[in-house]
């Protein structure tokens, strides 16, 4: 991934595209420019192909100006596992650690403090399941995230946050899709795949697996990756 990093920085230079932004260009600093939307220009991670989708899943294209290719620049740091914010007050894109702008994302997490009441639900949800009755969930969460419910499908069980959603299944459905595989902090080998417009993360976990995703695209596919490690047996 580092030497990733290094060949995008060393080809391209990264257009700014922020949610949020729209609105705060008005001024003498602009300057107006005749440039293209590049439809030819495909992107890969680690030698697989990659699509840039926005917050909101959806696509996202290249744009050439004066032989440059420009990137939208948040959608490249979720793929390179890099914080991006826009400080609207300063006019400021923020990349990587440090001060983050009024929509940048925290990246601390904290702990997922589950009620006596909440955990009974989640024991009855997986006990649904015959020999799939031991309860996993995320222990740590994104601050500023919250658990609301557990539900139970046909699939498994799903754990719904505020802003993530946690699948538990006995069945791998993410080997129907094309993807990208990743490496989490703890050596688990995980995989990005979009089967719609919300990008899901999926991986095995002892004799089940586990789906993250965030439907409302407020957490980054790096918060995700980070949550992802903290899923473990409920006490």
């Amino acid at each position: 991934m580092k030497n990733l990093k290094k060949s995008i920085v060393t080809i391209t230079v990264v257009g700014m595209a922020l949610t949020g932004a729209a609105g705060v260009y008005a001024g003498t600093q602009l300057q107006k420019i005749t440039a293209y939307l590049n439809h030819q220009i495909g992107i890969q991670v680690d030698g697989e192909a990659y699509s840039l989708v926005d917050r909101q899943g959806n696509p996202l294209t290249p744009i050439t100006y004066n032989n440059t290719v420009y990137l939208p620049v948040r959608a490249l740091g979720d793929v390179l596992d890099v914080q991006v914010s826009y400080d609207g007050k300063q006019q400021q894109v923020q990349i990587g650690s440090g001060k983050g702008g009024e929509n940048g994302a925290n990246e601390g997490l904290i702990a997922v403090n589950f009620t006596k009441a909440q955990l009974e639900e989640i024991s009855k949800a997986y006990a649904r399941f015959e020999s799939f009755e031991t309860p996993y969930a995320p222990v740590q969460m994104v601050k500023g995230d919250a658990f609301n419910k557990v539900g139970a499908s046909e699939d498994g069980v799903n754990l719904l946050f505020k802003h993530m959603t946690v699948n538990v299944s006995p069945r791998d459905y993410s080997y129907l899709y094309d993807g990208r595989t990743v490496k989490l902090s703890n050596g688990v080998q995980a995989k990005w795949y979009t089967p719609d417009t919300t990008p899901m993360l999926s991986f095995a976990l002892n004799d089940r697996f586990v789906t993250l995703s965030s439907p409302d695209h407020k957490l980054t596919q790096k918060q995700l990756e980070q949550v992802a490690v903290t899923v473990a047996k409920l006490k």
